[in-house]
């Protein structure tokens, strides 16, 4: 399930929000739109395809739908990357090893 994550993270926009988020906590549509560089129209459809592959929610007040980032799914990534990093020191050092025993 990483894959959609990932991929809604590729965007420069769509990764903008979640640093944003993280850093100052729930944000309104509005507020969203004014740390990137589109309308609040486009920051509200970056929003929902975030919020469709589980990177924010949102909850209404008043007029206004409030984001706050979900860490389960940034955590999950996380996980993921640290077995591919792994994985990659692994290979690394038996190359290494192997190159050193062919010298």
């Amino acid at each position: 399930m990483t894959a959609p994550v990932f991929e809604a993270l590729g965007d420069p926009n769509r990764l903008l929000i979640i640093n944003r988020l993280c850093e100052g906590g729930p944000r309104s549509t509005s507020q969203v739109a004014q740390v990137i560089p589109v309308t609040r129209q486009g920051a509200a459809k970056h929003l929902q395809l975030l919020e469709a592959v589980g990177l924010v929610s949102s909850t209404r007040r008043g007029r206004e739908r409030i984001w706050e980032v979900q860490t389960r799914p940034l955590a999950d990534a996380g996980d993921y990357l640290s077995v591919l990093s792994r994985r990659w020191d692994a290979t690394i050092d038996r190359l290494r090893a192997h190159v050193e025993d062919g010298s």
